[in-house]
């Protein structure tokens, strides 16, 4: 039995430990899985038990002033994290078709291990987005779409920075980083009042713009199969599930929202135009 014991402490050691990336093992939250879990589980819990249950015999609260402010903070740390990618990817040493993690020594290493952390940060920063919904009990935007989302990025994230925070990871981040400066920028200008609301022409297109950056995700990561340059297999294929999951869902998400109500649309005016036929 304590043969058994000491086994599986050396395994969660070498997964946990050993393996963690030197530049992002003294961060915050990283390393041992059971923090970032933790913070998943709760805020499942808070927005799917805890806060409708709280918030049934309440009025919604008034967040306009805190979501403006928490929306301009979105674009810049956004922009900031794109600005630092793109200084980091269109250099000679990054590679589209397939790039390794840096030297942990090397000074790419020093620059590009803290942008993913704020990334990360940032990921956790997001699950804001639905306790503002719980409490401006907008409950109808709470969809499981919604939530999936913002449970596995915080936890793809960790993972990241956790083993693997450089190499040709970095594109994720980067492209998602731009998609979330647009999205949280059409977010600003629709809480600004209803006289803005005829610049916001634009809604369906985030989520067009969620659906590319996944393909973006999937061809990068489908043309490093075939280049050897270091960065792990099971990396890639990773990758390319995960992207693929989220077209699905956005996919599904999009078609419900914009094609198929145009198609109703279409049948009805149809029919009306033969039933003024009949008539006339």
């Amino acid at each position: 039995m304590a043969g058994v014991v000491e086994y599986l402490y050396d395994g969660y050691k070498y997964l946990f430990e050993d393996l963690v990336h030197p530049l992002s093992k003294d961060y915050f939250l990283v390393s041992h899985p059971l923090k970032i879990i933790s913070i998943l589980v709760a805020y499942n819990f808070f927005c799917l038990r805890l806060g409708p249950w709280f918030m049934k015999d309440r009025k919604p609260y008034d967040l306009k002033n805190v979501i403006k402010i928490y929306n301009i903070f979105q674009i810049l740390v956004s922009l900031y994290i794109f600005y630092v990618g793109s200084v980091y990817i269109f250099n000679k040493d990054f590679d589209f078709r397939c790039s390794p993690v840096d030297d942990p020594t090397s000074e790419r290493a020093a620059m590009i291990v803290p942008n993913v952390y704020i990334f990360f940060v940032v990921k956790l920063i997001d699950l804001l987005d639905t306790v503002f919904f719980v409490l401006r009990k907008s409950f109808r935007q709470i969809t499981p779409l919604h939530v999936h989302h913002h449970t596995m990025m915080p936890l793809a994230s960790w993972f990241g920075l956790t083993y693997f925070p450089g190499g040709q990871s970095v594109l994720i981040g980067h492209v998602n980083a731009l998609v979330h400066a647009i999205m949280y920028s059409y977010y600003l200008i629709a809480g600004l009042g209803e006289e803005y609301k005829k610049y916001l022409w634009w809604k369906k297109y985030l989520t067009m713009m969620q659906l590319v950056q996944f393909c973006i995700f999937i061809i990068q990561a489908t043309l490093s199969l075939f280049y050897d340059c270091g960065f792990p297999i099971f990396l890639k294929m990773m990758t390319i599930i995960y992207a693929a999951t989220f077209i699905n869902l956005f996919g599904r998400f999009y078609y419900n929202s914009y094609v198929k109500p145009n198609k109703s649309n279409s049948v009805q005016n149809g029919n009306s135009k033969v039933k003024t036929a009949k008539v006339h």
